[in-house]
């Protein structure tokens, strides 16, 4: 099973349970109701290792955005199918006006967060009454930030949410445990810090960050064409955040690199929590069997059933 800390992994919390990215592909692990850890490979390569334009940076950064997006989507799909399975029931397919309904719910929910996040703090600048292009964008900024912080803040008060942040915690903490090159386990995992530099919190920090520099450019938006216009921009403004988290990684023991993740590792301290041992054995599983191509190997400290399904 492959150690390198070069080779990099990432991951997300999904419904009772983790989704795990490694080089060749994804794994999902979920705990059903009845205890077990339906577990789902699918292989995966990175359009970035098919077609040399997407390693360019920037353009490298726009379409992992993209694909993390699509993947995501898709292991959110099958941790609630894998969470609400009854004990003793077959795993059934999805059927197609599910998959339907799932898709525009996910395509409203993206309009609805373009919107909140790029159109609204568009509207309460203009009731400030600021005309000058350089300063509207700057409080457009702030109002963005504002509303993400807000956001935030709201979603750690939705009790539901806090298994998720758990889960979200035991990715970070197993992730750990594979860059510091020592056998993956529960045991390993729990004396890691659940707060890493490289995660999608701290990503979207940057984005409201690297949009305030973005959009300034292109002066204050006088038409609602122009405003349309910004979510073109946004693309641009993740590859350019994800050149910013690669930075902030190789120089994480600068005095430069620190105070880039800093604020990424507070807003985590909102959206993780310290997960339960089986909590972290979900997370163990994903880990391992996304290394290890779908075949994860046997560890005795995992005393859960394991059922993996590659698709």
């Amino acid at each position: 099973m492959p150690k390198a800390p070069q080779a990099l992994v990432g991951g997300q919390a999904v419904i009772e349970g983790v989704m795990m990215r490694a080089p060749g592909g994804v794994a999902t692990a979920v705990r059903r109701p009845d205890g077990v850890i339906s577990v789902r490979y699918q292989n995966h390569v990175p359009f970035a290792h098919r077609f040399f334009p997407f390693r360019l940076p920037i353009l490298r950064g726009a379409v992992t955005l993209i694909e993390a997006l699509v993947l995501g989507i898709s292991s959110l799909m099958y941790s609630a199918e894998e969470a609400a399975r009854e004990e003793g029931k077959e795993r059934k397919q999805t059927p197609t006006w599910e998959k339907i309904g799932f898709g525009v719910v996910v395509v409203v929910s993206f309009a609805l967060g373009l919107g909140l996040f790029f159109y609204l703090p568009l509207i309460l600048t203009d009731l400030t009454g600021v005309r000058n292009g350089f300063v509207y964008n700057l409080v457009d900024g702030v109002f963005r930030l504002v509303i993400f912080f807000l956001y935030l803040f709201a979603i750690t008060r939705w009790g539901e949410m806090k298994r998720v942040f758990q889960y979200h915690g035991a990715e970070h903490m197993t992730i750990f445990n594979y860059e510091a090159e020592v056998p993956i386990t529960v045991a390993n995992s729990q004396t890691r810090p659940r707060l890493h530099p490289r995660c999608g919190t701290s990503f979207l920090f940057f984005v409201m960050i690297v949009s305030i520099f973005v959009f300034a450019m292109l002066g204050k938006p006088e038409t609602v064409s122009e405003r349309l216009i910004r979510i073109a921009f946004v693309p641009l403004i993740g590859g350019i955040s994800y050149e910013v988290i690669r930075l902030s990684a190789r120089f994480d023991q600068t005095v430069l690199g620190k105070m880039l993740v800093a604020p990424g590792l507070g807003l985590q301290l909102l959206t993780t929590a310290v997960p339960d041992e089986t909590q972290l054995e979900v997370a163990v599983i994903a880990l391992r069997t996304a290394l290890s191509r779908g075949h994860p190997e046997p560890e005795p400290v995992l005393a859960s059933a394991v059922e993996v399904n590659e698709s």
